[in-house]
């Protein structure tokens, strides 16, 4: 792993255990087991690195997605995406930990905003396309977007949850998210 791999991994840790305003890059760079310049030549302050842990989470987020099968309706290509999102994260809780504390911050630079819609490009010409056809209804994308966002981080919200973990269904959620976007 390299030093700039281990930077992050441990800035994902911290971040997570103490949030992102209590944890200072000195911290990052101890866990990472790297001196403060090793830590600046990579990342010159705390909002780069958090703006490229970001975007790595993204890039991966991105590799879950792979084409649709356009034999499939609309609605089981949604719930296949939406499905592959919740298991994603249900599998790196850490990456769900740092998403939701940034989810309003002002420190996700548009840049990263734009690299992190790439990763979910595909889907946005899936609600172009069930728009076109007037499957989903017919609202501005990024409103959609943001409304399918919303029901991922509530769903994820219950999942993490110790109390509610195994006892939420996936199914029901689905269902409820269908209908909300369906014409």
């Amino acid at each position: 792993m390299s030093k700039k791999e281990a930077i992050l991994e441990a800035a994902l840790r911290l971040l997570t255990k103490n949030g992102v305003h209590a944890t200072p890059m000195s911290a990052i760079a101890k866990e990472a087991g790297t001196g403060m310049g090793t830590i600046y030549n990579h990342f010159p302050n705390k909002n780069v690195l958090i703006n490229a842990l970001y975007v790595s989470i993204k890039n991966q987020e991105k590799t879950i997605f792979v084409a649709f099968n356009d034999q499939e309706s609309l609605r089981t290509q949604f719930e296949e995406y939406y499905a592959k999102v919740i298991q994603f994260f249900i599998e790196h809780p850490e990456y769900f930990k740092f998403m939701e504390q940034l989810q309003a911050s002002p420190i996700i630079t548009i840049e990263s905003k734009a690299k992190g819609f790439e990763a979910i490009s595909i889907v946005l010409e899936l609600i172009e396309s069930g728009k076109k056809r007037r499957v989903i209804k017919n609202i501005e994308t990024e409103e959609l977007m943001q409304f399918i966002g919303g029901t991922i981080l509530s769903y994820l919200r219950l999942y993490f949850q110790e109390d509610r973990k195994g006892k939420l269904s996936l199914t029901n959620q689905l269902k409820m998210v269908w209908d909300g976007l369906k014409e």
